[in-house]
Order: structure tokens, then sequence, then C-alpha cells
């Protein structure tokens, strides 16, 4: 064998073994990952949300329309020549300059005001929506893992049980169907703490996905935390109707009806047509003559025999027709979804209630009567079975019913924006 062969060889064996070195040594752990917190997902979601980003593009193009609306009809320079020959020809430059009337430049400078204002409550609007939308999806992720705990739980009981079962029908005490039945139990509780968990991913995914679209990729999050049994006071139904003219879809629908009725105004004063003043010089070249000048003075006026802007006049009176019913349409629907946005806060607020005080400790308490009294063998395994799918049951729903009261408080932060002074609650 060559030298160069004996040293590829060996150079070979050596990245072997560091391979296999560093193989053999343990990964460093992952650092954990920082707990999630309710302000900290509304803060990344009102950082990245794309469709915040959307709405204040929005608001930034109305300022350029505003300042569009402030400029001036551009002046115009003319140049005419008249005749070729050197001898009698004649050259005019003139300037021209239209003169607006009517108040068009304030009712248009008046229209895209309005259409700032505009953009601006959608981006109010659009703001409260998405911090309901993270505040329900945080709930969400809030009940999904209480879920999967309630599952564990769940399941460490049907193993306690099957065990119970299991050495009592060594003990000749139990028929083995007993561990038969128990054995089942234990596999429905794994099938649903597998559906937990899954249920769990997808309320991260759905959570995170509010702010996900950005530029730069997101850090993940570990657990959220928060008191999910914390429940928000239900505020006063008139308190809710004073609330309700400051709502983003009313302030919306109001500046769409006052940018409308901008727009009939401008259409009504572009029924009077501009005026265009022209100033000049003429230069006018005689035989005898080298030349000489003259001021040139102009005014032109169009008439309006064919078209006097009546159509445009009609169709904007009409757009502010329709805003303005639509603003009662908004109005009333609004009062009709904030009524049952507040019925369902009060009623599952009360169901939660109810079922901490009186179920969930009865339903608990006959569970671990029943659970005693089999291992007394004073029950059988069904009055256990039956008892710990009652407790499992009742701490299901009254998991549903905080779920569902942290979401009705949601919808009332939707529809009213919850950039508005704090709820008062009710007496």
């Amino acid at each position: 064998m060559s030298h160069a062969s004996s040293l590829r060889c060996g150079l070979l064996g050596a990245a072997l073994l560091l391979a296999l070195g560093a193989a053999a040594q343990p990964a460093a752990p992952s650092p954990p990952l920082p707990p999630l917190s309710l302000e900290r997902a509304q803060a990344l979601a009102l950082a990245h949300s794309p469709m915040l980003r959307a709405a204040q593009h929005g608001v930034a193009a109305s300022e350029g329309g505003l300042l569009q609306s402030r400029a001036r009809p551009n002046p115009e320079l003319s140049y005419t020549q008249e005749d070729t020959r050197g001898s009698s020809r004649t050259s005019t430059l003139q300037w021209s300059q239209p003169i607006e009337i009517g108040g068009k430049r304030e009712a248009r400078m008046r229209v895209a005001e309005h259409g700032r204002d505009l953009a601006r409550a959608e981006l109010a609007a659009a703001r409260a929506v998405l911090q309901a939308e993270v505040r329900s999806a945080f709930f969400g992720l809030l009940a999904a893992q209480q879920r999967v705990a309630l599952s564990r739980q769940t399941l460490d009981i049907a193993a306690s049980a099957r065990a119970a079962a299991a050495s009592r029908v060594a003990a000749g005490k139990s028929a083995p169907l007993e561990e038969t039945k128990a054995s089942v139990a234990e596999s429905g509780a794994r099938l649903e703490l597998s559906q937990a968990q899954s249920g769990l991913r997808v309320a991260r995914q759905q959570l995170q996905a509010l702010w996900g679209g950005g530029a730069e990729p997101i850090a993940g999050f570990g657990a959220a935390e928060g008191a999910i049994d914390e429940l928000p006071p239900v505020p006063e139904a008139a308190v809710l109707q004073q609330r309700l003219e400051l709502a983003p879809a009313v302030l919306r629908a109001r500046q769409l009806l006052e940018q409308s009725r901008a727009a009939a105004e401008l259409e009504r004063a572009r029924r009077l047509p501009d005026p265009t003043l022209s100033l000049g010089v003429k230069r006018a070249r005689e035989a005898q003559e080298s030349g000489r000048n003259q001021l040139v003075f102009g005014i032109s006026v169009p008439l309006p025999l064919f078209d006097d802007n009546q159509g445009n006049q009609l169709q904007a009176l009409r757009r502010a027709d329709q805003a303005e019913d639509e603003l009662l349409a908004v109005h009333a629907q609004l009062q009709a979804q904030l009524q049952e946005a507040r019925e369902q806060w009060q009623t599952s607020r009360e169901q939660a209630e109810q079922l901490a005080r009186q179920v969930l400790p009865a339903a608990q308490s006959a569970y671990e009567a029943a659970a005693r009294g089999f291992t007394l063998g004073k029950f059988g395994y069904l009055d256990v079975l039956d008892a710990q799918r009652t407790w499992s049951e009742a701490r299901s729903q009254y998991l549903n019913q905080l779920l569902a009261t942290h979401r009705a408080a949601a919808s009332v932060d939707r529809l009213l924006g919850s950039g508005q002074p704090p709820l008062s609650p009710a007496p």
C-alpha cells in the first residue's frame, strides 16, 4: 500500500472515530419555552397580525388621499405660432390657470377627511375583533389544557380501579367480569386522553395562527398561564347600551354616512363649471417692423348644456340615503347581538357557579364513597363506574361553562371594542 493510501485511510478512521464519539455524547437539553399569558398573546397578535397590518395600511392610504385633496389644479403653459415665414410670423406664449369655484376644494377635503376617519374606524374595529379572537382562543387553550389534565386524572382513577378489581378477582371476592369491565373503562380513558391531547394541539395552532404570517418567524411558547375559573362579572344592560354608540361597527357606519353626505355636497358643487384665466404675450412680426409684443388676456367658461352633473348628484344622494339606512341596520343588529352575548354570559356564569357549589362536590363525594365501598366489598364495580362517569361528566360540563362564559365576554368586547372604559359589574 502506498504512503498516500495509508494517509487517506488514517484520516477516514480518525473522522469515523470523531463521528462515533460525537454521536455517543448526549445532546444538550433544549431550554424550556416561556409560558404564555393573555397579555403576551394579545401583544404578539397586535404586533404581527396580517389583518391589523392591512387596516393600518388603509389608514396610511387615507392620509395620502387627504394630502391629494388639498392640491389645487395645475396651470397650463402653451405656445402658439401662426405662419412659418419670418417676415409675418406671430408667436404667443400663454399661461392658463383653472379656478375652482363653488367650494369644490373644501368639499373634496371634507370627503377625504371623512375617508381618513372611516379608515381609522375600520382599524379600531379590526383591533377589537383581533383582541376578542385572541381572548377566545387563549381561554380555549386553557380549557384544552384542563381537559388533558382531567383526562389524565380519569385515566389514573381507571387504572387504580382496574388494579383493585384485579386484586379482588385474584382473592376470589369478585367475578373475572369485573376486571374485564375495568380494563374496558381504562381503555376508554386512554382514548379520551388521546383525544384531549389532539384538541390541545389544535388549540395551540389556532391561537398561533392569529399572529402568524409575519416576515420573521415567531418563537414558540410553553403552557398557557391563566385562571380559567376566574369569571368576569356580567355588566349591566344600561352600561352596555351606553357603550353601544361608541362601538366600532357603529362608528364605522356613522363615518361612512358622513363621507357619503360630503360626497353629495361635492357633486352638488361640481354642477358649477370652473372658469380658466389666461395671461400671455403675443409677438407679431411685420414686413417693415422688427416686431412688437402684445399682452394677451382671456377667460373661458365651460357651458353646461349637455352635462350638468345631475346623474352624479342623484347617485351621491342615494348613496347617502343607503348609508343612513345601513347605520340604522347596524345599530339594530348590534343591539340584538349584544343582548344575546350578555344573556349567554350571564347564563353560563350562573351554571358554572351552580356546578362548582353543588354538582361537583356531590359527584366527587359519591365517587369517593363508591370507591371505598367497592374496596370493602359493599358495592359492585358498576356502581363505581357509574359514579366515576358522573363525576367526569360534571367536571367536563363545568369546564364547558367556564369556556362559554369567557367566550361570551370576548364577544361583548368584539362588539363594543376592548379599548373602551372598563365595564362595571351588575349589582
